[in-house]
């Protein structure tokens, strides 16, 4: 079982919500694992337990050179005894970017594709040419992203959120899964908005509406993504979205990076700016993790 620390949830002072007569929450997930941080450590978790429940020594899954779902993975394998292999999208550039850096350093074996073959990730056959180079494994999708997945992120919302007030909770989206997970386990009961960190993340709502479907056997109201807050695509970035990030940094000591929660932070600080939020409203943020060293 990966170890995992209680987190805090806290709040954030600031003219623009004062303004606004917001409250503000972070709850702090990004600190629940020192590597596994944020929402991988509930998507890895019961993965994980099916893995040693059906004996395999090897975990095997996909992601693009930014992922946090490599970096998390990486480092479960290596704290729970796993051998670990990646399917990296692209070329491989060097040197590695910090996030491949560190999956290579905790035992990760680091296979590249051309973005075509990337795209048969979920295909029988090249999952079959797969085991045939690296033997047998057991598979985690892209992102995490599965029914044991959305299973963490059910138990997340039950344990973690039940216990706290507020109106709206807002989460980085990028393959549908958490957001998914968290409109199960809140069931309706509160408005769940997520960020789309991708250029072109409509496909998400569907995706997203998909998975908590076949889920729970149900589908829940009161929940939306948005998608104008993705700052050029995945793993991009603008000076805009730096100089506030470098501004959540200094004014509120709050770590954030490029690829996901900054992103949501941005947006969140945007809609509230143009009063989208009721007056009195009480937001949760999630930190999903997705910090460097």
């Amino acid at each position: 079982m990966l170890k995992y620390i209680d987190t805090p949830t806290i709040e954030i002072f600031d003219a623009v919500l004062e303004k606004a007569e917001i409250k503000l929450f972070v709850k702090r997930e990004d600190q629940n694992h020192p590597f596994v941080s944020g929402n991988k450590w509930w998507k890895l978790k019961y993965n994980l337990q099916e893995a040693k429940k059906l004996g395999h020594e090897t975990l095997l899954t996909f992601g693009g050179a930014f992922s946090n779902h490599i970096f998390a993975t990486g480092a479960a394998a290596r704290e729970l005894g796993f051998k670990s292999i990646a399917i990296i999208r692209g070329e491989e550039i060097l040197p590695l970017n910090e996030t491949l850096a560190f999956a290579e350093s905790c035992g990760m074996k680091l296979h590249y594709v051309t973005r075509e073959e990337y795209r048969s990730k979920t295909n029988p056959e090249f999952i079959d040419q797969l085991k045939k180079r690296f033997g047998d494994f057991y598979l985690i999708p892209e992102g995490g992203t599965n029914e044991l997945a959305i299973k963490g992120c059910v138990e997340f919302a039950h344990q973690k959120l039940s216990g706290i007030d507020f109106d709206f909770l807002c989460l980085p989206v990028g393959t549908g899964g958490t957001m998914a997970g968290i409109v199960a386990g809140l069931e309706g009961q509160k408005t769940v908005i997520g960020f789309s960190v991708l250029k072109n993340g409509d496909f998400l709502k569907e995706e997203t509406k998909r998975l908590a479907r076949d889920f729970s056997g149900k589908e829940f109201p009161d929940w939306h993504i948005e998608t104008d807050y993705h700052f050029g695509g995945y793993a991009k970035r603008t000076n805009e979205l730096d100089q506030f990030i470098l501004r959540m940094s200094q004014q509120h000591k709050l770590p954030l990076d490029f690829v996901y929660t900054g992103k949501m932070v941005a947006g969140v600080f945007d809609l509230i700016s143009k009063n989208y939020f009721p007056k009195g409203s009480k937001i949760v943020m999630l930190h999903t993790g997705g910090l460097r060293l």
